[in-house]
């Protein structure tokens, strides 16, 4: 079978959306296209984020490579699931222009994991995958039907939804290859901040999911038990990169927990990286050995600087708000940048959140602003307000946090739209 694997061309205004805007590379488009060819079937991923596609431009692109299956995702990457734009404006105007072009129409990511019903009526696709997509999709292309666990179906006018989101094994997967066609379009260098890129950048992935289970983060329904790539695999995925030029990578794990055979083995190799971690999780002998690995970039989840705050967060840190500050201090004597997040919570006094900032930066720890929390469907946060997601739990999100919050994050220039209003616009072309 030929599987298209379609990343739109993204836009984000009026969006709630927070995370980076510059392309990253698919890697669970890169991971399914290696399963899927593993498997004997033909496999292309056409993105127009990274390519600089229009809409029209990437359907001609699939009517090109004439698939019998073709794959849309609402979410930028990966990377991005957690924080994904709620509105689906952009795949529905993909979908109206893979009209009659393609033949079936798969959607994957965080809206079809967690309301794959709500994601169909929306969406002009035939099926919606819950969960990771990788080994789904090798499925679907091996002719399963309805009845797929991790699947939702259009059946005669109905929609049909066999058992719930899935996990892949991913501790097995082989090395992805990047053609130098896309290291060459990949200029950004994730979360860098200490020097301007030279050469291409990279994501990887060393592992996938989080032990904990923090009220905040989306991970519910993808992406949540946490496992572990083997790191013979994980090397020859790295080592193919520098070899294409690759100067950076940026590690897209939930958490990079310390793992001291993986950053051994960075030390012997010419790359820098990033990761996003929790820095309580680390000694100080690990951060020395972090920073000698080439780490260049910490972002590190520390969210409310009062006990009371971080417990109501479900954080089960063991640490207090002093020893967090003097390991951020630690951190960033050996990497060049480190950065505290925060989110605004009532138990933090403005006064207290100043203070430590005001202490944290002149050390060279760059503290954020606190940003607001939106209550993802696929967090706990959204289940204790209103329990299970129905069709309208990304509504219900929605209009809570417009209602809840007057400023929002730095890179919300615009006010947030009202998500029907943004839905409303699609098939607007790009």
């Amino acid at each position: 079978m030929r599987v298209a694997l379609v990343t739109p061309q993204w836009s984000f205004d009026h969006s709630i959306y927070f995370g980076c805007r510059e392309p990253h590379l698919p890697l669970e488009y890169g991971a399914a296209k290696t399963l899927l060819e593993a498997a004997g079937h033909k496999a292309e991923i056409i993105d127009g984020h990274i390519f600089g596609l229009s809409h029209s431009e990437l359907a001609a692109a699939v009517r090109a490579f004439q698939p019998d299956m073709t794959v849309v995702t609402t979410a930028p990457s990966y990377l991005f699931w957690r924080c994904a734009p709620p509105e689906l404006r952009v795949p529905q105007d993909v979908l109206h222009e893979l009209d009659g072009v393609g033949g079936a129409k798969i959607v994957i990511g965080p809206h079809a994991s967690t309301t794959p019903r709500a994601t169909l009526k929306k969406l002009p696709a035939d099926v919606a995958v819950m969960g990771e997509c990788e080994e789904l999709l090798v499925a679907l292309a091996d002719g399963a039907g309805p009845g797929l666990r991790g699947t939702a179906w259009r059946n005669n006018g109905e929609i049909e939804v066999h058992g719930g989101p899935v996990a892949t094994r991913f501790t097995d997967l082989p090395a992805i290859e990047w053609e130098a066609e896309w290291i060459n379009r990949h200029y950004h260098h994730h979360h860098r901040f200490e020097a301007e890129p030279a050469g291409p950048g990279a994501e990887v992935e060393a592992s996938r999911g989080c032990p904990y289970h923090c009220t905040f983060c989306a991970k519910i329904d993808f992406r949540d038990s946490y496992r572990r790539r083997e790191l013979p695999l994980l090397l020859e995925e790295i080592d193919a990169l520098i070899a294409q030029g690759v100067g950076y990578v940026y590690f897209i794990d939930e958490i990079f927990l310390p793992q001291r055979p993986l950053l051994e083995a960075l030390v012997e190799r010419d790359v820098v990286f990033g990761v996003q971690t929790r820095i309580d999780l680390w000694k100080p002998d690990l951060l020395a050995l972090l920073g000698r690995a080439g780490c260049v970039s910490i972002e590190a989840g520390v969210e409310s600087l009062t006990a009371e705050g971080r417990d109501s967060l479900n954080k089960r840190c063991r640490l207090d708000t002093e020893q967090l500050a003097d390991l951020l201090i630690t951190a960033r004597r050996h990497v060049p940048f480190v950065q505290a997040n925060l989110i605004g919570m009532e138990q933090d006094e403005p006064a207290l959140v100043e203070t430590w900032r005001t202490r944290l930066i002149a050390a060279g720890v760059w503290a954020n602003e606190p940003v607001p929390l939106y209550p993802y469907p696929s967090s706990p946060s959204y289940r204790a307000l209103w329990g299970e997601p129905d069709d309208q739990a990304w509504e219900r999100a929605h209009e809570h946090y417009l209602k809840a919050f007057t400023r929002f994050s730095d890179i919300q220039e615009e006010r947030p739209k009202p998500l029907r209003e943004l839905e409303d616009a699609c098939c607007a072309r790009v």
